[in-house]
């Protein structure tokens, strides 16, 4: 089970992974839990991506809204 917290930072990795700062906590739930992966962008800086698993679960959630 997500925390409020991990699920926020889920969906703002989804729609807006440049805004996300990389020190969250939560990004290593995410990260451990495969909801996440880090892209190295050309820069070679990091850049976190949802993975097929962690839209899933963004798929499920806004479907019982």
């Amino acid at each position: 089970m997500l925390s409020p917290h991990e699920f926020a930072t889920l969906m703002l990795i989804k729609d807006a992974p440049d805004q996300i700062e990389l020190g969250r906590a939560e990004l290593d739930a995410l990260l451990e839990r495969q909801l996440i992966s880090l892209e190295r962008l050309a820069s070679g800086h990091p850049r976190p991506h949802v993975t097929s698993e962690g839209a899933s679960i963004l798929k499920v959630v806004a479907r019982r809204r």
